[in-house]
Formats: C-alpha cells, sequence, structure tokens
C-alpha cells in the first residue's frame, strides 16, 4: 500500500493544473479531484482571513481519520498538495521537490503557458522518479 494518495498542483486563480493519483483505494474521477482542488483553494483562501495571526499563508496540514493533507504555496501563490495515510513523515520536503521539478521542468519549457494544465514529460517521468524515491525512503521507516 503506498502511503501518498494523490498530488494536486492548483494555480493562483483556484483552477486545477495537475492531478495524479498514486493511491489504489478510493480513486477520484475529473469531476471529483476538481472539485476537492477547488474547495482546498477557498478553505485555504478563507483560513488566511480569519486566522487570529498576523501574516498567516494558510492551511499547511489537514489531519483526518483517515488521511492527511500537506500543502505548500508558492510565493506566486501555485498551490502544491499531497494527499497521504495518516502520519506520513517528510511530506513537507516531497512538496518542495514537486515545486523545485515544477520550476525547473515546467516553468522553463517554452511552450508551457501560464496557469494552464501541465502537459510536460519530462516534469511527469522525474515527478514519478521523486514519488518512487520517497516511496523507498517511507517504506524503511
Amino acid at each position: 500500500m503506498s502511503a501518498i494518495y494523490s498530488l494536486y498542483i492548483i494555480n493562483k486563480s483556484g483552477g486545477l493544473i495537475f492531478y495524479k493519483d498514486y493511491g489504489s483505494k478510493g480513486r477520484m474521477d475529473t469531476n471529483d479531484s476538481l472539485r476537492v482542488a477547488s474547495l482546498w483553494h477557498s478553505m485555504h483562501a478563507i483560513s488566511q482571513q480569519l486566522s487570529p495571526t498576523t501574516g498567516c499563508t494558510g492551511i499547511e496540514l489537514l489531519e483526518a481519520d483517515t488521511f492527511d493533507l500537506h500543502c505548500f504555496q508558492s510565493l506566486t501563490g501555485t498551490k502544491f498538495f499531497v494527499v497521504c495515510e495518516p502520519g506520513t513523515q517528510n511530506m513537507e520536503a516531497l512538496l518542495k521537490v514537486v515545486y523545485e521539478l515544477y520550476t525547473d521542468y515546467v516553468l522553463k519549457n517554452p511552450f508551457y503557458e501560464m496557469e494552464m494544465p501541465i502537459r510536460c514529460e519530462l516534469f511527469d517521468i522525474n515527478l514519478t522518479q521523486a514519488i518512487q524515491k520517497d516511496r523507498v525512503v517511507l517504506l524503511g521507516r
């Protein structure tokens, strides 16, 4: 069983630009993944406004009984979040690796248009390698 269920990338407007499912339980169809991304974008924005602390950047971790949701927001407002097994460690580091891959293979691609869905083979290949490497580390816990 994999520790990582799915990975999402949301643009600053809340549009889902990348989704990858890694878990075998509870696969979602396209509409469900769009709903999750939209809901998370809204919750993240509301949490920034309702936070009692100044300078809050939004929710970074949502813990539930059956999953954890870890989020990383870049300076440009693009959100990267992963849904994983409860208690999974080092997801923040994984999200930063995903962000680095995004900047290296998507943003530097001359054919990529900002805010549009990601269709980049090199990004997919390197992302798969990073996730597999992370799974090996998690299995050795």
